[in-house]
């Protein structure tokens, strides 16, 4: 490679975050502060997520000195990738460092903050002893990157958790066709099938589709299209169904807008087993994926039960403990779930008796359950709604999904403009690394929910504030 070769200094919260962020830095050398050994030690009793990603550190550190043998450590270790550990096409070629001379003084003033403060000591040590090698600090502390900067220390954010550079590139589930659609495609052909028109196109170079895409003309008066397939560089199309009117609602319920319909198109569809829905506050994200899990298990009995949990991460100050059984717990995180039942199970024109009826039968039929006592169990023909997803981070979103069994289908619910998890940003998210990766697979679909449908005072209050 013709990039110089580096020296990396990882802060704590690095390893914290990613225990294989050690394995990826590739050909360049990775170096360990005593300060960032002390800080792990403090961090690893515990049942969190990070005290157990400190524990996988402290186990992977274990197996590198063990597999150098008597070599001495301040020569490097190599970094070799661990057993069953998938890194991709990168391979660890650098070599693992330990600070093993105390720090010494320096004139340099770093404040208070002990552990930072040796940090950045061992780091000034090292430049020293590297001479014109570069060496970088990474950390996601962007107050320690700013600390490090102001006393010329290069410093960056660890970005390799990143599922991609900018929101902005997220895939969307929808794409706009030009006005010569049809024009361009003149070897185009059609059939019909059960009552549904199919197409199949030869795509062009412009048009970089996936599966269980939904594109449309920009205008509601025109048809929408849902790429069912692609092989051979031809795609195959299917005009959506419509449930903006009346007679195709689900359990009541009809699309509002463009992008509600395609949302309940996916939902609807028993060979789609993870859909992933976007959207702002008031987009109708929880109440669509209630109404299709309701109408799929009540009416078509095509699955036992509705299953809903979400992250239980407060907006403000914690409440502390809350009492009773694990469904009771719940009770308070599921308010958006409450609401949406009582639309869903209170037609207007039905008795008092008939709505608690009602009522009595969904709540047999919908569980709400705390991701806590998720790892181990199994769903088998169930209809699994995780709210709040954006909290989530990619370990724990391959947790939820890696429970689906035989007949089970997983939406997740998200905002990624609202996340309230420390260390978690919006290219970060367990939610945006499933969009991503799941864009390429069969029978997954993504929609992103544009339009608020609450009122018109949370419209305006989403625009102004």
């Amino acid at each position: 490679m013709s990039q110089k070769k580096r020296t990396y200094v990882l802060d704590t919260n690095v390893l914290m975050h990613d225990p294989t962020a050690l394995f990826r830095f590739e050909e360049h050398d990775v170096y360990l502060p005593m300060m960032v050994l002390e800080e792990l030690d403090n961090a690893k009793k515990g049942v969190s997520e990070v005290s157990r990603n400190v524990r996988q550190v402290s186990r992977f550190l274990n197996e590198l000195i063990e597999s150098h043998g008597n070599g001495h450590l301040s020569k490097g270790i190599p970094l070799k990738n661990p057993d069953g550990l998938e890194l991709g096409r990168h391979r660890p070629r650098g070599l693992l460092y330990f600070q093993t001379e105390a720090n010494k003084p320096t004139s340099q003033n770093f404040g208070s903050v002990i552990p930072d403060n040796q940090i950045l000591m061992s780091v000034l040590q090292l430049r020293e002893q590297k001479g014109r090698a570069p060496v970088v600090l990474v950390t996601k502390d962007i107050n320690l990157r700013i600390k490090a900067k102001i006393h010329n220390i290069p410093a960056e954010d660890y970005e390799n958790d990143r599922a991609l550079d900018d929101l902005a590139l997220l895939y969307t589930g929808v794409d706009t066709l030009k006005a010569d659609f049809w024009t361009k495609h003149p070897e185009l052909e059609s059939w019909s099938e059960r009552g549904r028109t199919f197409y199949r196109v030869k795509l062009k170079r412009d048009e970089r589709w996936h599966p269980n895409q939904f594109v449309h003309f920009g205008d509601d008066a025109q048809v929408a299209l849902r790429v069912l397939d692609i092989s051979g560089g031809k795609a195959k199309l299917q005009i959506v169904d419509d449930y903006q009117s009346n007679p195709h609602r689900v359990w009541g319920i009809s699309a509002r807008n463009r992008e509600q319909n395609f949302a309940l198109n996916v939902l609807m569809d028993p060979e789609v087993d993870f859909v992933t829905l976007l959207g702002t506050a008031g987009t109708g994200k929880t109440l669509l994926a209630l109404a299709a899990g309701l109408a799929q298990t009540m009416d078509q009995q095509r699955y036992k039960e509705i299953i809903v949990t979400r992250a239980t991460v407060p907006v403000g100050e914690d409440i502390g403990f809350l009492p009773g059984t694990e469904e009771e717990k719940m009770t308070p995180w599921m308010g958006a779930l409450a609401d949406n039942l009582e639309v869903l199970a209170s037609p207007q024109d039905s008795s008092n008796w008939a709505r608690q009826a009602t009522n009595d039968l969904l709540n047999s039929r919908v569980k709400v359950r705390s991701m806590s006592f998720m790892r181990g169990r199994t769903f088998l023909q169930r209809y699994v709604i995780i709210d709040e997803a954006q909290n989530l981070t990619p370990k724990q979103m391959k947790t939820l999904l890696t429970r689906a069994g035989p007949g089970t289908k997983m939406v997740c619910l998200g905002n990624v403009e609202q996340i309230d998890t420390p260390y978690l940003t919006e290219t970060t998210s367990g939610l945006t690394f499933a969009v991503d990766r799941f864009q390429h697979w069969p029978h997954s679909a993504h929609i992103t929910l544009r339009r608020g449908e609450r009122s018109r005072l949370a419209d305006f209050a989403s625009e102004v504030l």
